[in-house]
């Protein structure tokens, strides 16, 4: 059982009291949140050590900090170093945005010392080790969601809204398409023309996420670079999809 699935049964969770004492809020009010919708408490059942938050309405504000090795600086020690100096200022999640190195390696010893919730963008991944975007294949953008919420991933940011639908009203952006996640899978929809696997199989996406209570970020992947492109066709076509998605994730308990 999920949090929100939890949350929606009326039932106060281990986690939500956790996360209660540590809002000093009572966990009422997160179990509410959490079946209204507008909360969540980012708890993969198998990340050991976690202390569980409330990320959302009626808690305070929450920082994030990104960290990651890039293909000219890998350091496993300088990442644990940046992750013990962000938790020790006060950071309440830490995402892994790691792009060099022996990714599993890096991220089982990031999320081992990290009692926060622990983030991460899986298609990154599936980015750095494919040869290239021809042998990429369609299952691997969820078997790779798959093996992080394995390893214990809280959430985790998923370019679903991207669309083949939006791919013509990219035609007249000045800046083109500025998210990393979101430029790899424009990409490899024109070259496989075939429609976005996370969005494709979304059903089976959600059904990951209920597995391991992974909580999903609905990445803006056609979010604008520029002012001219700021609400412009293509991302509000992206918005109004994810609003749906939300609520076909709701529905499954995520």
């Amino acid at each position: 059982m999920t949090q929100r699935q939890a949350a929606v049964a009326g039932k106060i969770t281990r986690a939500m009291q956790q996360a209660g004492r540590a809002e000093q809020v009572d966990p009422e009010v997160l179990r509410q949140g959490l079946a209204e919708g507008t909360l969540v408490i980012p708890a993969n059942k198998k990340h050991k050590g976690l202390k569980p938050i409330g990320i959302g309405q009626n808690v305070r504000v929450k920082v994030n900090a990104n960290i990651g090795t890039s293909p000219h600086d890998i350091s496993l020690e300088k990442e644990l170093a940046k992750q013990a100096a962000a938790l020790e200022h006060g950071a309440d999640t830490v995402m892994d945005l790691s792009t060099g190195g022996p990714l599993d390696l890096i991220r089982a010893t990031l999320l081992a010392d990290c009692p926060a919730p622990f983030g991460t963008v899986p298609l990154y991944q599936v980015m750095v080790e494919a040869k290239n975007l021809e042998e990429v294949k369609a299952n691997w953008f969820l078997d790779i969601v798959h093996h992080h919420a394995q390893q214990g991933v809280d959430f985790v940011t998923v370019h679903c809204g991207v669309s083949r639908a939006a791919l013509p009203l990219l035609k007249k952006r000045v800046t083109g398409v500025v998210s990393r996640g979101g430029a790899f899978t424009v990409a490899w929809m024109r070259r496989h023309a075939q429609e976005n696997p996370l969005l494709d199989q979304y059903d089976k996406l959600l059904d990951i996420a209920r597995e391991y209570d992974v909580t999903l970020s609905l990445g803006d992947g056609l979010r604008p670079g520029c002012l001219a492109d700021a609400t412009d066709r293509a991302q509000l076509h992206e918005l109004k999809l994810l609003g749906e998605l939300t609520r076909r994730a709701w529905a499954k308990g995520v």
